[in-house]
């Protein structure tokens, strides 16, 4: 009998001050490199760099200032064996991260922040995560508005889909997320969740990033919603979801590997 793969466990790295959960904690080279060297040691799959945040109600930093931040990380791992992924939505960004070899651009707006990020991607072998999103951080929340939110945000990521094939993308490239968080409320985050099955029928492998997030519990701070965090990895273990993009590793790697051994003893 195969065994499924198991859900991979994309590490959050954000270089920023602001980030909603771990925001300064990792700003400095060094303590970004230290936090990176800790993910690898537990098992993480994919280190996911970000310079600019998107919790809602965020500013836009330039691009000058994201790029001042990540770069530099970057060519520090560039040489380690462990995936990268580069959270941006500026194709030129993603173009010199490119060239310094990393493995996934994560695009939270999915090519629509920047209209030459399709092209970058296109020219490329990189795998591409397309999420989806109707506006910036900081007016997303006014866009929060769904007659039926699981159907219309499936059509608008397939349309995205679409779109992006339609510019020269490989099929095998694209990687969808959702957008947990993003322009939807706390009942439309678990909408969606109950409904990945639904997602599934997109075709591309799925990533989801819940990891503690607000309506985990609105009235918890952050790292209080780790428990949670975690319950909900171990339900996208279930669902045959490709990745969980997290803020801590161990946890989520333990989660996934129960639910596996779970999955051969019910299977026989």
């Amino acid at each position: 009998m195969s065994v499924p793969a198991q859900t991979l466990v994309m590490g959050i790295l954000n270089v920023t001050p602001d980030s909603f959960a771990d925001g300064g904690k990792h700003f400095t080279l060094d303590d970004a490199l230290t936090r990176a060297h800790q993910m690898v040691s537990e098992g993480v799959d994919i280190i996911d760099i970000g310079g600019e945040s998107t919790r809602p109600g965020a500013e836009r930093v330039s691009a000058e200032q994201e790029r001042e931040r990540v770069i530099p990380v970057l060519k520090e791992l560039s040489s380690w064996s462990v995936p990268v992924s580069l959270d941006t939505t500026r194709a030129q960004l993603a173009r010199e991260a490119i060239s310094l070899g990393v493995s996934y651009i994560n695009d939270v707006s999915g090519g629509l922040a920047d209209s030459e990020m399709p092209a970058v991607i296109a020219s490329s072998s990189v795998k591409y995560i397309a999420m989806h999103w109707r506006a910036h951080s900081a007016e997303m929340m006014d866009h929060a508005k769904y007659d039926d939110v699981v159907g219309e945000v499936k059509n608008e990521l397939q349309s995205r889909v679409d779109q992006l094939l339609a510019a020269g993308i490989d099929k095998q490239q694209l990687i969808l997320d959702p957008g947990i968080g993003f322009s939807k409320t706390s009942q439309q985050n678990w909408e969606i969740l109950r409904s990945l099955d639904e997602f599934h029928e997109l075709g591309a492998p799925l990533l989801i990033g819940a990891s503690r997030k607000r309506f985990l519990g609105e009235e918890l701070k952050p790292e209080e919603r780790e428990e949670a965090s975690v319950a909900v990895t171990s339900f996208c273990a279930a669902q045959g979801i490709w990745a969980v993009r997290t803020h801590s590793v161990k946890p989520h790697k333990d989660a996934i590997a129960r639910v596996a051994q779970l999955q051969v003893v019910i299977n026989g």
